[in-house]
């Protein structure tokens, strides 16, 4: 910001100066009377004249107005006399008159000659525009060449240099990765004693690769290297590399190393690296290639310097399958650092970095919290602290409760919740029946996870109710019974409407596709198939990037024999739990009708009030009589995507 106030202020005073002088011309300057030759010869006879300058090109002086008035027009010399009577300055243009000298000793006139400075006329006339042309041009380069780095600045790199001060990042701001901590503990001690590794022959990596899904903190980790070494921390993203103009990458990477050396021991770190690395054998069609032309220098750079002088570089990208092999060979990024998300543990220790800042109830259980978080990444959970704060203070409380992270755990999961919309009382019994079919089965699947809460609260756009499950640990190995647990619970809610009321709706859409993609895998990816026996027929995306919106690809390397048999082995698998579903649920019909009840009455069930009503002690919460019909007519409904836990 400083060199924009610097920029407006120049602007300001320049404005400043000039208002001074225009009003100093139009006000303060005295009046200057411009007469024509013919009258100055009359005035001059006349005697009214005197202290006359003669110029090469202007006669200039001092003119007496009183008793003019037979000398000149009227008009003329009421003009003249408009400031008054008395004396005042005077100009007239000079012709050529070789009797001007004379009259003016005849009329005994005072008068001096002077020479006109014609360089300073020059001067004013091209000099000065000049100057003012190449000033408002520098400055309007500079407003359209900010995002570009500037026309005059096209090659120079726009890394920003952070010291450790400003950083203001170390390993304890770091929590949940401390594998990928102790890998780069090595890099901060190579940093801040190098003869220890020297003296035994030993080369530190060349290039540290931070791999991992989004949020997982990359970034945050590079920084907190920097923070922990206290050396230069040069930052820039892959894709600032590259510019519309041929050869401005090539020059920006050669001069970001250019600045390494001069400030080494350093760290370069470029974040997206997969903006700039991507394979070539995927880029354009043409060979020469501005994307291409930077990556081959960044490649001779990481060739062309010895890790001896200090300057190690540190990468991040959440898409490696895609990276130039060259970049991920030995002696350019030699360790590769996998950041996976963080398992229970972890995230109970990356909440606490979280609200250190942030007043928490007595309530408060971080660890019950980090439990009914799976799957959730650094960045999520920072996400869910605040957004927990900011439902907090949106209250007028005085501290975040516990209902609080629930609230913003909902919210985050299921999407913002939609109180006002008007649903009827035929599909709000649809989707509490639905719910219950949900939680009914999970409870009774031992290997399933146990359920938390369950909703009919809309949420998003077009969720229509809510289960969620929380798991009892963190799992890496799904057997087959627990995958086919799993499978039950996501068509619970479809058998319970076909159950009650003999017809099915729209809102199983979401259950039906994870369903079928979770019965697809165990067929193709699983080997759980007796049929097709222990072989894949299609590539098990990598459970690392998860989520990155990344589509798997399918080898589709099996003849079409095989495959009607997968999908003959799918649609069994299906039907098998169709029909384990609907056995467990019509055996339990009273539970199935009791909690939709419940449902109907408060919209939200908790666990406490389900285990109530699972036990068989709960007889108050039964219905007296069956709630619904067994057929219902047509209705108008949206797709219901349904969120099994998180």
């Amino acid at each position: 910001m400083e060199p924009r106030q610097q920029q407006f202020s120049f602007w300001y005073v320049l404005l400043a100066v000039s208002t001074i002088f225009i009003l100093q011309s139009l006000l303060f300057a005295p009046h200057v009377e411009t007469l024509p030759y013919s009258d100055f010869k009359v005035l001059l006879k006349a005697g009214k004249l005197k202290d006359i300058t003669l110029g090469e090109g202007a006669i200039t002086g001092t003119l007496n107005t009183d008793g003019i008035e037979n000398l000149l027009p009227k008009p003329q010399v009421e003009e003249m006399q408009r400031p008054g009577k008395g004396d005042h300055p005077f100009s007239t243009l000079r012709v050529n008159d070789p009797n001007l000298v004379q009259e003016l000793e005849a009329a005994k006139v005072r008068f001096v000659g002077q020479a006109d400075n014609k360089w300073i006329g020059a001067l004013l006339s091209w000099v000065v525009p000049a100057m003012l042309f190449f000033a408002v041009w520098s400055f309007l380069i500079k407003r359209m060449g900010g995002a570009a780095g500037g026309m005059m600045e096209l090659g120079k790199s726009k890394a920003k240099v952070y010291m450790q001060k400003e950083t203001g990042v170390t390993f304890a701001d770091v929590a949940g990765i401390d594998e990928a901590k102790e890998e780069l503990a090595e890099i901060v001690n190579f940093l801040k004693d190098p003869q220890r590794y020297r003296r035994l022959g030993g080369k530190i990596p060349k290039g540290v690769l931070l791999l991992g899904a989004p949020g997982t903190g990359k970034t945050l980790l590079a920084k907190a290297v920097a923070g922990e070494a206290g050396v230069p921390f040069f930052s820039m993203s892959g894709s600032e590399f590259v510019e519309m103009f041929v050869g401005v990458g090539v020059a920006r990477v050669r001069d970001l190393f250019n600045q390494a050396e001069t400030k080494a021991p350093c760290i370069i770190f470029i974040d997206e690296l997969d903006a700039l690395g991507k394979t070539r054998a995927l880029g354009a069609v043409t060979g020469n290639d501005e994307r291409e032309q930077t990556l081959n220098q960044l490649l001779v750079e990481m060739d062309g310097f010895d890790t001896n002088k200090g300057v190690i570089i540190m990468a991040a990208t959440n898409r490696p399958e895609i990276l130039d092999p060259a970049l991920l060979r030995p002696g350019r990024f030699d360790r590769h650092i996998a950041l996976d998300r963080p398992d229970l543990k972890g995230r109970e220790q990356i909440l606490k970095v979280h609200i250190k800042n942030v007043v928490l109830a007595p309530t408060v259980e971080l660890k019950k919290l980090a439990a009914r978080t799976p799957g959730f990444a650094g960045a999520d959970l920072a996400n869910l602290v605040n957004e927990a704060a900011l439902l907090a203070a949106r209250k007028g409380k005085d501290a975040v409760e516990m209902t609080d992270f629930d609230e913003a755990l909902d919210r985050i999961v299921g999407g913002l919740e939609k109180k006002n919309r008007v649903m009827n009382a035929q599909e709000k019994e649809t989707i509490a029946y639905h719910e219950a079919g949900h939680a009914i089965v999970a409870e009774l699947r031992p290997r399933a996870d146990r359920v938390s809460k369950v909703s009919i609260i809309p949420r998003g756009v077009a969720a229509l109710g809510y289960t969620q499950q929380t798991p009892t640990e963190d799992r890496y190995l799904l057997k087959e019974s627990e995958l086919l647990d799993r499978l039950d619970v996501l068509l619970g809610g479809r058998i319970a409407e076909k159950i009650v009321y003999g017809d099915v709706s729209t809102g199983a859409q979401n259950d039906l596709q994870r369903a079928t993609d979770m019965a697809r895998q165990m067929i193709t990816q699983f080997g759980m198939s007796e049929q097709l026996g222990l072989a894949t027929y299609e590539d098990m995306p990598n459970p690392l990037f998860n989520g990155t919106g990344m589509i798997p690809r399918d080898r589709k390397e099996y003849s079409e024999e095989t495959a009607r048999t997968i999908d003959a082995e799918v649609r069994k698998i299906l039907a098998d739990a169709s029909e384990r579903v609907r056995q467990t649920l019509l055996s339990h019909r009273h539970k199935l009708d009791a909690l939709a009840k419940l449902l109907l009455e408060r919209e939200v069930v908790g666990r406490s009030d389900l285990e109530l009503l699972l036990s068989e002690k709960a007889t108050q919460l039964l219905p007296t009589k069956p709630s619904v019909s067994n057929a219902t007519g047509p209705r108008d409904s949206e797709p219901h995507h349904e969120d099994e836990g998180t």
